[in-house]
């Protein structure tokens, strides 16, 4: 790609406002690297020669839906422009380095890096030394120091995350630990709240506002500083922790000096932002409003499958959860996103899940939207839910579900050994279609106590969170505590209640 596709106007049909907000903060640095062409240093000789198979490796799309007649094309313009690269005009190339230096330089992030993820932190990292910037000039030390963050190094094991999912986490263990109830646990729900609240980003409109340039910013990341990209299904779980815990932990009315010390703010502009981020067809995306430009997926650099990012069943879902939760259920946008979300159920009954693994995922996402929109156990797609998710139990009780299960073949759901995770995603799905009674519940709760760890928790290698399918995948640390928590807490709720209906909106 040349460094020029910086300089395109919007309309053109390749231009990164039409590619993720991930993609676009790999690119732009990685479109100077391409100028300069820098050979890597490796001054201490450090080889990896054993990685290599000394094989020619197959090339293969791992794209879904790839169109071989714009797999076609898309390679003969790549093979055009570099025929081209010899005799490209110096001054727009020169340009196009400078736009793409001063786009890096405006989300540069502080420690946080660039797009606050890996793959382009390192590239701006390299950008900046390709560049002669010197290793103290600020932009490129506060870049190195963004990729020194992501490092963890114990005694037995170093490794580099992709990111950190800071406001994730505190809002997922905020609800988990409402859920718990008690003095104690709401203390620390409260504190992770107020903890969050100063995070919302008000005063930047990110890339999103190209798409949506008439709606006010006020969403969350999911790391610690993120404010050109915060994400919609962060700030529907913020929303909702708020919402949930405002009557009895929020401090109330006006503070001192007229400031807003309660939670009804924070609520109003990150619902605004959301709302204001619905797509076309009545889904919602990760990061950006309409991101469905798929034939950019059959581009060379595209082969990863994760060029885009449309919106999806359990983004939508957690959107619909934080409406409902606060009372709309019988919007226009919340018909479209019902809607979508009735096209997008599987015929076994299940969802896709993009961000979780998978289909269970997926499944928990959207049974706890339709539960908080009303829609009833007796709703024919909610029962076919939650049947397909009764008939893949383990015969352990619990549940579990492979990466394997992205794979482009699939054709239904193959048994996996079961985790903690993914058997209180299971759960909370079920409780949330009205089968607290069942008979799975119970013998899903049993596996979850059965496993509960000496010092409280549950414990997990396996991944079940969602990075770029049939690429990477994520193991949130946090994911086999709040959750198995979370489920076996509202297990407890709900059978000393008289209700048997989940009140909230996950």
């Amino acid at each position: 790609m040349p460094a020029e596709l910086i300089l395109l106007p919007r309309w053109f049909p390749v231009h990164l406002s039409k590619m993720s907000y991930w993609a676009r903060t790999v690119i732009v640095p990685l479109l100077v690297l391409g100028v300069y062409k820098p050979v890597a240093k490796n001054p201490r000789g450090i080889r990896v020669d054993e990685l290599y198979t000394v094989k020619a490796a197959p090339l293969k799309s791992n794209v879904a839906g790839a169109k071989r007649h714009w797999q076609l094309f898309f390679g003969a313009v790549d093979r055009v422009l570099k025929s081209l690269e010899p005799v490209w005009p110096k001054g727009s190339r020169a340009r196009a380095v400078r736009a793409c230096v001063d786009f890096v330089v405006e989300r540069l992030n502080g420690e946080d890096g660039l797009g606050a993820i890996y793959p382009a932190m390192a590239n701006s990292v390299m950008m900046f030394d390709c560049l002669g910037y010197a290793a103290d000039h600020p932009h490129r030390a506060i870049a190195r120091e963004s990729v020194e963050k992501l490092l963890v190094i114990g005694e037995d094991e170093a490794y580099c995350q992709p990111c950190v999912s800071p406001v994730w986490d505190t809002a997922l263990a905020a609800h988990a630990m409402l859920e718990a109830g008690g003095e104690e646990n709401e203390a620390r729900a409260r504190a992770g709240l107020e903890w969050l609240k100063p995070l919302q980003v008000l005063d930047v409109k990110g890339d999103w506002a190209e798409v949506k340039p008439d709606v006010r910013p006020g969403g969350w990341a999911f790391q610690y500083n993120n404010a050109h990209y915060p994400d919609l299904d962060d700030t529907a779980v913020v929303v909702m922790a708020f919402d949930r815990a405002r009557d009895k932990l929020a401090p109330a009315g006006v503070g001192a000096g007229g400031c807003d010390a309660g939670y009804d703010r924070a609520i109003a502009r990150g619902t605004e932002w959301t709302v204001g981020l619905q797509s076309k067809n009545g889904g919602f995306g990760a990061f950006d409003a309409d991101n469905t430009y798929d034939y950019l997926n059959n581009i060379p650099f595209a082969d990863h499958g994760a060029l885009l990012d449309p919106p999806t069943a359990d983004v939508t879902a957690r959107c619909v959860s934080m409406m409902a939760q606060l009372g709309e259920t019988d919007s226009e946008r919340m018909k479209a996103a019902l809607a979508y979300l009735a096209d997008e159920q599987m015929p076994d009954g299940s969802w896709f899940g993009r961000w979780g693994v998978n289909y269970i995922y997926g499944t928990w996402s959207v049974l706890c939207a339709l539960n908080a929109a009303g829609l009833g156990a007796d709703n024919p797609s909610v029962t076919r839910a939650a049947d397909w998710l009764v008939s893949i139990q383990n015969d352990d009780g619990g549940w579990g579900e492979d990466c394997e299960s992205y794979k482009l073949d699939y054709a239904g759901y193959e048994p996996a050994p079961s985790t903690a995770s993914q058997t209180a995603w299971a759960l909370l799905a079920l409780m949330a279609a009205g089968r607290i009674d069942d008979a799975a519940v119970d013998r899903g709760v049993a596996w979850l106590i059965a496993h509960q760890e000496a010092d409280g928790l549950w414990g997990q290698e396996h991944y079940t969170g969602g990075g770029f399918p049939r690429v990477f995948y994520l193991r949130y640390h946090g994911y086999p505590k709040y959750f198995p928590l979370w489920a076996v807490a509202r297990y407890r709720n709900l059978k000393r209640s008289n209700a048997r209906d989940v009140a909230w909106g996950m």
